[in-house]
């Protein structure tokens, strides 16, 4: 026995439990509107906060020492308040934030309360379908991927891409496949009001909630969404397809990409964007690819393997496996349009 080893890895657990107990209270900080509260109020007591959310002071107190603990928030002893700087409310109250990260949480609450069904999928080899998790889930998934979509896809992610930013300003037919709740449809037709978008969706919810979303943000005009999967969406002649995080997900990514190979028009581009990640799995042990790793452990993976295909990528495929798709399905043009920490961002032409 390494006693060093031993005790290293006993800090490390310590660490590790302090901060999966403290994730739920995230969750009812994020919920309650707690992080709201504080943002740019400068210090308060626990009382000033249980008063300004309709919360219970000694509750608030207990949950106020935690965050502290953390260094979510910080504690001035000498007047025994409470604040939450500019840069910590960048991450937790400003859902408008490229980095509001308090949708994960709500990721990782349908998770654990996914815990005992993907236990049994061990077990079993079966998959999990994307619409049979934790309701939190969905709604998680659109305000984390939210906040990275509105820093990075019309700002950078469009420009990477060639000739794409000019034809979309100028007017072009636009298929966002596996779109979800339609934050990057909407985000991308808000930017571009020439160009047309229609968004598909194999989760008859996911869809309802996509269309208010273009509705709510007065895009409607110019945006559509269709219940349909990746291999079968209708259409054809379009000038970018887009899969958002998606192509992963799917039980036959080759059958997707190669169905929106054919969906394209003759100088057509499809944009996949793709959790970052490296060809090597050492290339992946670091904190981001372990987040990565555990969500397509829960999500990715079994999503897939709900699907008939027999395909299941998992979120770290890497640039390599994902161009071998791209080639199976038929496109001679590949490229790396972009890396960032968290994302890929691939383009393939015929």
């Amino acid at each position: 026995m390494d006693e060093t080893k031993l005790n290293e890895l006993i800090g490390k657990a310590v660490a590790e439990m302090s901060v999966a107990e403290s994730a739920p209270l995230i969750y009812l900080g994020d919920k309650l509107g707690l992080y709201r509260a504080m943002a740019g109020a400068g210090p308060l007591t626990s009382q000033d906060l249980a008063d300004r959310t309709g919360t219970r002071e000694r509750y608030v107190r207990e949950w106020l020492n935690n965050q502290a603990a953390g260094g979510i928030v910080d504690y001035h002893a000498g007047d025994g308040t409470y604040e939450l700087s500019d840069e910590s409310a960048h991450l937790w109250a400003d859902e408008s934030s490229p980095v509001f990260l308090a949708g994960q949480v709500e990721v990782i609450g349908a998770m654990w309360a996914d815990a005992d069904r993907l236990a049994d999928a061990f077990r079993s080899g079966d998959g999990v379908d994307w619409g049979d998790h934790d309701h939190r889930l969905y709604p998680g998934v659109q305000r984390f991927y939210g906040a990275l979509y509105r820093g990075s896809l019309v700002q950078e992610w469009i420009p990477a891409l060639d000739g794409i930013e000019t034809k979309l300003r100028e007017g072009a037919r636009v298929a966002d496949v596996g779109c979800g709740y339609g934050i990057s449809t909407v985000l991308l037709a808000e930017a571009f009001p020439r160009s047309t978008f229609v968004g598909f969706d194999a989760h008859p919810e996911s869809i309802a909630a996509a269309e208010k979303a273009a509705a709510d943000a007065g895009v409607s005009d110019r945006v559509r969404f269709e219940i349909a999967d990746a291999a079968s969406f209708g259409g054809s002649g379009y000038d970018l397809i887009c899969f958002f995080d998606a192509l992963h997900d799917m039980g036959d990514p080759v059958s997707a990409a190669a169905h929106s190979r054919s969906a394209l028009a003759e100088d057509g581009t499809v944009m996949l964007v793709e959790p970052a990640a490296g060809d090597r799995v050492e290339d992946n042990l670091n904190p981001v690819g372990r987040t990565y790793y555990a969500g397509s452990t829960f999500l990715c993976t079994p999503s897939a393997l709900a699907q008939p295909g027999g395909h299941s990528l998992g979120a770290q495929a890497g640039p390599q496996r994902l161009g071998e798709v791209l080639a199976d399905a038929g496109f001679t043009h590949r490229r790396t349009a972009m890396a960032t920490p968290f994302n890929l961002v691939l383009e393939a032409r015929p």
